[in-house]
């Protein structure tokens, strides 16, 4: 394999790689709820809520800002 082909194969595999959860701004509520332990269910039901801090819309998806639910779950007592 020639070196320009050995840099194509490194670029592809970068880009196909996922980035880990604890790295992303944005998570799904799938990926919300494996992240913090708590059910799917729970998750919408949060997201819901009128003033709640760490939904993010686009479109008609729900995304959960990960530092603000973070604070979120740090300053929770009962959820």
């Amino acid at each position: 394999m020639s070196p320009e082909e050995m840099r194509a194969v490194d670029i592809w595999t970068i880009m196909t790689e996922k980035v880990p959860i604890w790295e992303k701004a944005n998570l799904t509520i799938k990926e919300a709820a494996e992240y913090s332990n708590i059910g799917i269910s729970r998750i919408e039901e949060l997201l819901k809520t009128p003033c709640c801090s760490f939904v993010l819309y686009v479109g008609k998806k729900k995304l959960v800002k990960r530092r603000e639910f973070e604070h979120f779950l740090s300053s929770a007592l009962e959820i």
